[in-house]
């Protein structure tokens, strides 16, 4: 997978949390994922679709990690996974993808977004409904992990 399209997508995250949340996140090492269970427990997942390739991007915050980033953007720390904290995360992960698709669009890439959608629960499932390999970045913080899932037909 082209590091050059992949690279937006992590500097969108960091980017956005950062600034949104006062959160850090240290990325980790890459890896190709080999199956459909999140590595966490609520994931925000958007498609994409564009002249040059499909696919789609997820992102999956521990749930310690999703109540303080809430807490962090709102004020309040909720209990637990509620669906103010799911709305947060599709809010985020459209966030993310417009973050990925404007630094893209400066390299001549061009795609629309779908509406995110959002999955809570312990081991859920993330289904890309494509064709190409599913790349899985973690990140750690000091609330909790993270991780990006990026899937496309071409690249």
């Amino acid at each position: 997978m082209n590091v050059e399209f992949i690279n937006p997508f992590l500097s969108s995250l960091l980017n956005v949390l950062a600034t949104m949340a006062s959160t850090e996140l240290s990325p980790g090492k890459p890896r190709v994922k080999k199956d459909e269970v999140a590595v966490g427990d609520v994931s925000g997942l958007i498609g994409m679709v564009g002249p040059q390739t499909k696919g789609s991007l997820s992102i999956t915050f521990d749930e310690n990690l999703a109540l303080t980033v809430m807490e962090r953007m709102l004020g309040e720390r909720p209990s637990s996974i509620d669906e103010e904290v799911t709305d947060m995360l599709g809010e985020i992960t459209n966030m993310v993808a417009g973050g990925a698709k404007n630094l893209l669009g400066d390299k001549g890439y061009d795609f629309d977004m779908a509406t995110p959608i959002v999955v809570a629960g312990k081991s859920h499932t993330i289904c890309h409904k494509c064709k190409g390999k599913t790349l899985l970045i973690p990140f750690t913080s000091a609330a909790g992990n993270a991780s990006i899932e990026v899937s496309f037909d071409t690249l």
